[in-house]
């Protein structure tokens, strides 16, 4: 929130973000606010990375471009490698179980 000085020996200042012309106070202490709103610019981006990141189809800030279902993907093969084994454990039990009863 930088002013500009319109008219310096009559003291007039113009605030550009609202076009206000005002005369310039010595009582008054005003902060540029220009380096806080880029921080929280950065702020608002991680942000929204973090809220992307629970969704597996949603692009993430550090990742290359085309990777947006990665994540998915993986989540599909994993748990159905992980399917893949258990059900023949419990089937191999289960076969197991059968023979030792005398079923088969």
């Amino acid at each position: 929130m930088s002013m500009i000085h319109v008219a310096p020996e009559a003291h007039l200042v113009l605030d550009p973000l609202t076009s206000l012309l005002a005369a310039e106070r010595e009582d008054i202490i005003a902060y540029s606010m220009d380096p806080i709103m880029v921080q929280l610019d950065e702020l608002d981006k991680i942000a929204d990375d973090l809220v992307n990141s629970l969704s597996p189809d949603k692009p993430l800030l550090s990742s290359f471009a085309g990777r947006e279902n990665t994540s998915m993907q993986a989540g599909f093969y994993g748990n159905a490698f992980y399917g893949i084994v258990v059900g023949l454990g419990v089937a191999g039990l289960l076969l197991l179980v059968m023979s030792a009863l005398g079923g088969i």
